[in-house]
């Protein structure tokens, strides 16, 4: 019986979505895409788990789309060839990157609020080099991520991003020693799931939802997102009046 090529996990607080093709460099055919996505909905229908964490093996986070399975994916999608990547989920979400990050596997990156990727994992939208479009939203996500300017040069060029310059640009979030990406995005997602959920849903919501509009009008769905979760607030306000969290700790 042939290994699935996606799995998932709850690890705690977390759901882990791994793609498992290590043959492939954890590429992407249409079965995979059909599992990520089916995954994606098991995360989203499980209230217990708060963060989802997609991530592939030591070797490959994802090398994007497999170019040698290319009329198994559905360019026209609703839900992204991929599977995700037209979807925006409802909790937080981490890639969990080791070794190579390429094409439509930076795409599945830049779909995820967070990226910890470990030291020596080369990043790149290698597809440049064949003449392969974008196509899961890393036209449209990556500019917001790093800014116009440098998102132009690495979708023009398709060079290969180290991780010093990954982190410097902000493309990832953390760079963590070999074999350490999935446990200190474990460790990340604990700590997200430790915090009154009814804030910070409200809060991310208000985040991703203010990116395409105007600052008058984000302010505006901000004053709303919060009015919603006053309640929560002031709770919170109370504990702290009480003596918990000073100094910046947190119990």
């Amino acid at each position: 019986m042939s290994t699935p090529p996606v799995s998932y996990e709850r690890t705690g607080s977390a759901s882990v979505l791994r793609i498992c093709r290590p043959e492939r460099r954890n590429a992407v055919d249409g079965e995979t895409a059909q599992l990520l996505n089916e995954g994606f909905h098991r995360f989203e229908q499980d209230d217990d788990a708060r963060v989802l964490i997609l991530t592939g093996d030591d070797v490959a986070f994802c090398a994007g789309a497999d170019l040698k399975a290319l009329d198994t994916l559905e360019p026209t999608r609703a839900e992204g060839p991929l599977g995700i990547t037209r979807l925006t989920a409802s909790k937080p979400t981490i890639a969990a990157i080791s070794g190579w990050c390429l094409a439509g596997g930076v795409e599945l990156a830049l779909w995820c609020d967070l990226r910890i990727a470990t030291e020596g994992s080369t990043i790149g939208l290698f597809e440049r080099r064949w003449g392969v479009p974008l196509i899961d939203g890393g036209t449209q996500r990556l500019p917001r991520l790093i800014g116009m300017g440098r998102a132009l040069e690495l979708i023009l060029t398709g060079r290969a991003v180290e991780m010093d310059e990954a982190l410097r640009i902000g493309l990832v979030n953390e760079v963590v020693p070999a074999g350490k990406h999935l446990e200190r995005a474990l460790e990340l997602a604990e700590q997200l799931a430790g915090f009154p959920q009814e804030t910070m849903l409200s809060d991310r919501r208000a985040t991703i939802g203010g990116a395409g509009l105007t600052l008058e009008e984000g302010l505006r769905l901000e004053i709303v997102a919060a009015a919603n979760v006053m309640e929560t607030a002031r709770r919170g306000a109370a504990r702290f009046a009480g003596g918990e969290g000073r100094h910046g700790k947190f119990s």
